[in-house]
C-alpha cells in the first residue's frame, strides 16, 4: 500500500500471507484481537466501539457480493464461478473445463491439506461425522411416588377451588418430596399473587443471588416476599422472554449438565405463546423438557381485566409446535394425572399417550382461576384415559327419548353440565358428557392412523382413537370450549357421519363478567342447549320448532351480531 505505516504493519508477512488476508470482519483473529483490546479498556471511563467491516456475500464476486439482491441469487453462472474460484485461490484444484458443465464440481480438499486436517480434528472433537446428542446422566432423577398426586384425586368436597389452586398444592407437594423436591424449578414472570402462589414464598423462598436486600412492603403479612440466596423460586420480574429463557436452561440441564431438572413455568396464558412464541419453538428445537402452565386461561374466565388478558387461542398456537403436548384440563385430578404422566414420560422412560417413545417433549397445561367444587376421580378412570385426550365423564340419563353427546374442556364444563339437566327436563334429551383434555393429542393420533392407512392399503384399516371412543356415543356431537372453535374442530373430520357443532370464543372479546362474556360468545348453558337441539333437528330427530322454542325460553336474540365481528 502507499502508506509507509501500513507497509510496516505487514513487513513480517510473506506475499502468500498478504494474499490470503481476509477483511477484518471476516478474520476471527482480528476480531479476537479487537475484543481483547476492548476488554483492556474497561475501567478507564472511556467507551469502546469495535468497527467490523464485512461484505454480504463475501468472495462471491462483484455480481453478487454487497448487493441487495444477494439473497435472491440462487445459482451462479460459469463466469461467476470462475471469479469465486480465483478469489479462493483454487485455480490449481479446479480448472476452467470443470466449470463448463451444467453442474459445478464438488470440491474436496486433499487429505493432507490444512483445511482437511482442521475439519477432521473438529469432527473428532464433536464426537463424529454425524451430529448427535450424548446425554451423560451424572445425577439420575428419582421421581415422586403417587402419594404426591393423591391429594388432588379426592376432589375438594364442598370447597370451591380453581385448577390453579390445585396445581399450586401439587407443586408444593412435589417440592417437599425428599428425593425429588430439589429438582423442581418453579418459574414465575411476575404474577405469583394473581395465581395464588404466594403461599410458596415462605416455604421455598425466591432466589436472589445476594439474599434479601430490602424490607418488602408486605413484610408484616404471613405470606410476604421472602428472598434468599438459597431460594428455589425464580421470580423474574415482568419479562416473559427472560422467564422462558430460564425454562429452557432448566429444561435442557439433563443434557448440558447431566443433572435433570423439572421446570414449571407459570404465566398468564395470553402472554405465553403469543408473546414469546419464538422462544417456545427454540425450546422444542433444543429438546427442552418441562411444564408450561398457562394460568388465567380462557377467553371468558379471567373476568374484568380487559380483553388484552383474555386468552382464546394459546391452544391454537400450541398445536403448531410438534414437541408440545397441549392439555386443557377441567378438574384438579386431571391436572395431577397429566403432570404425573408427563414426569414419567420425560424423565422416567414411559411411553406417550399414543405409544410415543421420544422423551424430548414439553407439556402445556391451561389453568383457570374460576372456583368450583372439584369432583373426585372415579376408581375406574386411569391416567391413560385422561392423557390420551378424551374420556366419558358421565353417562346419559336413562329413559330419555333422544340421545346427544357433549364434549367439554376446561372451564366450559359448567355450561355442559348445566345443559344436561335442562335438556332432559324440557326436551326429553339424554346427554352423555365427555371430558376432552387434549384435542391436539387426539388429532395427532388420527393423523398418524390416516397416514398409516394411506400407505398400507389394501390392509385392514386402523381406526383413530377419537372415532373409536365416540363410536360408543349417540346423536349429534356438541363440543364447547373457552377457546376458539378451531380447537375442538381439530377432530371434527375424524368422526364421520356425525353432526359436529363446535362452540367457542372466536372474536376479540370485551371486559365483563363471566356470565356476560359466555352469553356474548354463545358458550353458556342456553347456547349449549340450542346447539344440541339444532343438531337433533339436523339429524331429523326433532322438529324445527324446538329450536325456536328454546331460543324464546332463554331470551336469545337470533339476529344479534356475530361475536366474531364485534
Amino acid at each position: 500500500g502507499p502508506d509507509p505505516r501500513l507497509r510496516q504493519m505487514v513487513a513480517h508477512l510473506s506475499d502468500d500471507d498478504i494474499r490470503t488476508l481476509p477483511r477484518g470482519g471476516h478474520d476471527y483473529r482480528k476480531l479476537y484481537a479487537a475484543y481483547r483490546a476492548a476488554t483492556q479498556n474497561l475501567g478507564t471511563g472511556r467507551p469502546t466501539a469495535i468497527l467490523c467491516k464485512t461484505v454480504k456475500g463475501w468472495t462471491l464476486g462483484p455480481d453478487i457480493e454487497g448487493r441487495n439482491a444477494t439473497h435472491q441469487i440462487k445459482k451462479m453462472n460459469a463466469a461467476q464461478l470462475r471469479t469465486l474460484r480465483d478469489r479462493l485461490h483454487l485455480n490449481d484444484e479446479i480448472p476452467d473445463s470443470a466449470l463448463e458443465a451444467d453442474q459445478p464440481p464438488y470440491f474436496r480438499p486433499s487429505d493432507g491439506s490444512i483445511e482437511y486436517q482442521y475439519l477432521m480434528e473438529r469432527r473428532r472433537a464433536l464426537g463424529g461425522s454425524v451430529p448427535k446428542r450424548v446425554v451423560r446422566n451424572r445425577r439420575p432423577i428419582e421421581l415422586p411416588d403417587d402419594a404426591a398426586f393423591a391429594e388432588l384425586d379426592g376432589g375438594s368436597g364442598g370447597q370451591s377451588v380453581s385448577t390453579t389452586m390445585g396445581f399450586t398444592r401439587l407443586l408444593r407437594n412435589l417440592a417437599r418430596d425428599d428425593k425429588f423436591g430439589s429438582r423442581v424449578v418453579p418459574i414465575i414472570p411476575d404474577e405469583a399473587r394473581t395465581f395464588g402462589m404466594d403461599s410458596l414464598f415462605r416455604e421455598l423462598k425466591i432466589y436472589a443471588s445476594q439474599g434479601q436486600k430490602y424490607e418488602p412492603v408486605d413484610h408484616d403479612l404471613l405470606l410476604s416476599y421472602a428472598e434468599s440466596s438459597g431460594g428455589q423460586i425464580l421470580e423474574e420480574g415482568i419479562t416473559e422472554a427472560g422467564a422462558l429463557s430460564s425454562f429452557i436452561s432448566a429444561g435442557t440441564a439433563y443434557a448440558t449438565r447431566g443433572v435433570p431438572a423439572v421446570p414449571f413455568y407459570t404465566f398468564y396464558s395470553m402472554f405465553g405463546f403469543q408473546r414469546v412464541g419464538d422462544l417456545i419453538w427454540q425450546a422444542a428445537d433444543i429438546r427442552a423438557r418441562g411444564f408450561l402452565m398457562g394460568a388465567t386461561a380462557g377467553r371468558t374466565t379471567l373476568l374484568g381485566e380487559g380483553l388484552q388478558h383474555q386468552d382464546g387461542h394459546s391452544l391454537v398456537l400450541a398445536s403448531t409446535v410438534p414437541a408440545c403436548q397441549a392439555y386443557d384440563p377441567a378438574f384438579a385430578y386431571e391436572v395431577a394425572a397429566i403432570i404425573k404422566h408427563g414426569l414419567r414420560r420425560m424423565y422416567g422412560g414411559a411411553a406417550g399417550p399414543n405409544g410415543e417413545t421420544d422423551p424430548d417433549v414439553f407439556y402445556y397445561l391451561t389453568l383457570y382461576n374460576e372456583n368450583y367444587a372439584m369432583p373426585a376421580r372415579t376408581e375406574h378412570l386411569t391416567d391413560l384415559d385422561i392423557v390420551q385426550g378424551l374420556y366419558k365423564w358421565q353417562d346419559a340419563p336413562e329413559g330419555a327419548a333422544h340421545k346427544a353427546t357433549v364434549l367439554f374442556s376446561g372451564s366450559a364444563h359448567s355450561a355442559a353440565r348445566a345443559a344436561v339437566d335442562e335438556l332432559l327436563q324440557h326436551w326429553n334429551v339424554g346427554v352423555e358428557l365427555w371430558s376432552a383434555t387434549s384435542y391436539k393429542t387426539l388429532r395427532e393420533d388420527a393423523l398418524a392412523v390416516e397416514r398409516w392407512n394411506r400407505l398400507h392399503t389394501p390392509q385392514v384399516e386402523r381406526t383413530p382413537l377419537v372415532a373409536e371412543l365416540l363410536g360408543e356415543s349417540q346423536g349429534p356431537i356438541v363440543a364447547v370450549s373457552d377457546f376458539m372453535k378451531i380447537v375442538p374442530e381439530q377432530i371434527a373430520r375424524f368422526v364421520p357421519g356425525r353432526t359436529f357443532v363446535p362452540l367457542g370464543t372466536d372474536g376479540m372479546g370485551r371486559s365483563d363478567t363471566r356470565e356476560a362474556l359466555r352469553n356474548h360468545f354463545e358458550t353458556d348453558m342456553p347456547n349449549v342447549v340450542v346447539a344440541v337441539l339444532s343438531g337433533l333437528v339436523k339429524d331429523g330427530v326433532l322438529p324445527q320448532s324446538v329450536v325456536k322454542e328454546a331460543i324464546e325460553k332463554y331470551g336469545l336474540d337470533p339476529n344479534r351480531p356475530d361475536p366474531y365481528l364485534i
